[in-house]
């Protein structure tokens, strides 16, 4: 897709999101943003999430906290911490933007009082983008999917976006679907009005999302 050269807005994203594209960097260091649209999307159906027995028990063990927005810029720091990364100061900045107008929010795992873990993304109609997500306890971002999902299905939203499928992201029940068909489920989720909120839910209310998966 060509590069973006004028200055980024906010509104600019959102615009490109409710046209079915996102953006990313080459790296950290490339000041230059381009525009994705995959022949593939992924997506998270929100009724097919794969809860396993292991991931049952982590979450019923107590072991980790949940919350919402509370701590967005350690999310999306906690994403770009790593070698490699599509998310420079750039986007990040756009986020941070996005998440004060109430249109990007965060799952935050937390651990002994330290952030462990967590996912991010965008909020438009009923459709969740997710952006990103990071781990520095095993199973902690397992466990904010699985909350995020409880939590999209509870307030109404339709489409869990992935952007594309990974490994990690199959097992949990995530698939690939043609540009096309993820087009028109986007026209339709935009239709729709789903406002992320909180409480965070409880732990028996994410283990409804339990299925025969071992």
């Amino acid at each position: 897709m060509p590069r973006d050269t004028p200055h980024l807005t906010a509104e600019t994203l959102l615009m490109a999101y409710a046209s079915g594209v996102f953006p990313m960097a080459e790296s950290r260091d490339d000041p230059d943003i381009f525009w994705v649209d995959p022949t593939l999307r992924g997506v998270l159906p929100l009724d097919g999430f794969r809860l396993s027995r292991s991931l049952g028990k982590v979450i019923r063990s107590g072991r980790f906290e949940v919350t919402l927005d509370a701590a967005f810029d350690g999310v999306l720091a906690g994403c770009a911490d790593r070698d490699e990364t599509w998310i420079n100061p750039e986007i990040a900045r756009l986020y941070a933007q996005l998440h004060r107008g109430g249109h990007a929010h965060s799952i935050e795992v937390w651990k002994g009082g330290q952030l462990a873990g967590g996912v991010y993304g965008v909020t438009l109609g009923a459709a969740f983008f997710g952006e990103s997500m990071f781990s520095r306890a095993r199973d902690a971002s397992k466990v904010a999917l699985a909350y995020a999902v409880a939590m999209l299905r509870r307030d109404g939203f339709t489409l869990f976006d992935t952007q594309f499928l990974t490994d990690h992201l199959a097992r949990l029940g995530a698939v690939e679907i043609p540009r096309a068909t993820y087009h028109a489920r986007l026209r339709q989720a935009l239709s729709g009005g789903a406002r992320l909120r909180g409480p965070v839910p409880q732990s028996s209310a994410v283990m409804h999302l339990r299925s025969q998966t071992s």
